[in-house]
C-alpha cells in the first residue's frame, strides 16, 4: 500500500515567496503574481489522492507544473507550502537522514534521459541502484540480471549503453529501478523520446508489468493517448492548477470544462 495525498501544496520560485503566497491566497492568477512579486507560480492550490497499487498519469502541455509536481513528490524540488503523505506520514517533514532513507527504502524513478551510466555495464547499470542500498555484489547483479532478462535484455549485460537502442536503454533504466522493489515508482515523460513502435511496446510492457506487481506507479506524459492507455487515474493540469482528475472514463463522458475536453477530443480524433 502506498496511497500519495497532496494537500494545500504550492511551489513558487522568485525572491519574494511570502508576498505572492498572499496573492495566491486571494486568487490572483499566474501573470499578475508574476507581474506584481517577480514570483512564478509553478504549483498551485494542489488537493490531489494519487491512489495506491495503480497507475496515475499526471499529464498537461509543457509549463503545466506535471514534472514539478513528480519532483515534489519525493522533494527533488521542495514545495513552498502544504503536505505531501505517503500512507500518512508527512515527507515535508523530514530532516535529510530520514528523507534520505525514504527515498532509499519506498521509490524508485525513472527518467526521459535514461540517466545511464556510460562507464559502466548494462549489468552494472541495472545493479546500480541495489549496490547504494548496500545489497551485496553477487546478490545485486543477480537480482538486476533476472529484471533485465524479464524485460527482454538477456545476453546485453556484459553490453554498454552506447550499443543499445532508446528502447533498450529505457528497459535499462526501468530494470535498474525494479530491481530496487520500491513502493512507488516514478515515471517522468519516461517514453517521451522514444520512436512511436517502441513506445507502444514499452507501455505494453508496463501494463503487463503492473498487472503483475500491482505497484503505486506515478507516470508523467504530455501524450493524451498514453495517459488514457497507461492510467487507472488521471490528473490534468493547467497553468500549476489540477485542471481534473479522476479515472479515464470520467474524463471522456463528463470533461470539466473545454480545455479537458479538447484534449478528450484529440484522443479521439487519433483514434479514427
Amino acid at each position: 500500500m502506498a496511497e500519495i495525498a497532496l494537500t494545500g501544496v504550492n511551489k513558487l520560485y522568485g525572491g519574494h515567496g511570502k508576498a505572492a503566497q498572499v496573492l495566491v491566497a486571494q486568487g490572483l492568477d499566474k501573470a499578475a503574481i508574476l507581474e506584481r512579486t517577480g514570483c512564478t507560480v509553478a504549483l498551485r492550490d494542489i488537493d490531489l489522492v494519487l491512489p495506491s497499487d495503480a497507475i496515475s498519469v499526471i499529464m498537461g502541455l509543457s509549463g503545466s507544473g506535471k514534472s514539478t509536481l513528480l519532483r515534489c513528490l519525493i522533494r527533488l524540488i521542495d514545495p513552498s507550502s502544504g503536505a505531501i503523505r505517503f500512507d500518512g506520514e508527512d515527507i515535508t517533514r523530514l530532516g535529510l537522514p530520514a528523507l534520505r532513507a525514504f527515498r532509499r527504502t519506498h521509490v524508485a524513478m525513472v527518467f526521459q534521459n535514461f540517466a545511464l551510466l556510460p562507464h559502466r555495464t548494462v549489468l552494472q547499470n541495472a545493479a546500480f541502484g541495489l549496490a547504494l542500498h548496500g545489497v551485496k555484489r553477487g546478490d545485486a547483479e543477480a537480482r538486476a540480471a533476472a529484471w533485465l532478462a524479464k524485460l527482454g535484455l538477456g545476453g546485453y549485460e556484459r553490453a554498454y549503453p552506447d550499443a543499445l537502442s532508446g528502447g533498450m536503454r529505457q528497459r535499462v533504466g526501468l530494470a535498474r529501478a525494479l530491481a530496487c522493489d520500491p513502493d512507488v515508482l516514478l515515471m517522468d515523460e519516461a517514453f517521451s523520446a522514444l520512436d512511436p513502435l517502441i513506445r507502444d511496446e514499452l507501455q505494453a510492457q508496463l501494463l503487463d508489468l503492473q498487472a503483475e506487481l500491482g505497484k503505486t506507479i506515478v507516470f508523467v506524459t504530455h501524450d493524451i493517448r498514453e495517459a488514457l492507455r497507461l492510467g487507472a487515474h488521471i490528473v490534468v493540469m493547467r497553468d500549476g492548477r489540477v485542471e481534473q482528475a479522476g479515472p479515464p472514463a470520467t474524463l471522456l463522458s463528463a470533461p470539466s470544462s473545454d480545455y479537458v475536453a479538447r484534449f478528450v477530443a484529440q484522443a479521439a480524433a487519433s483514434a479514427r
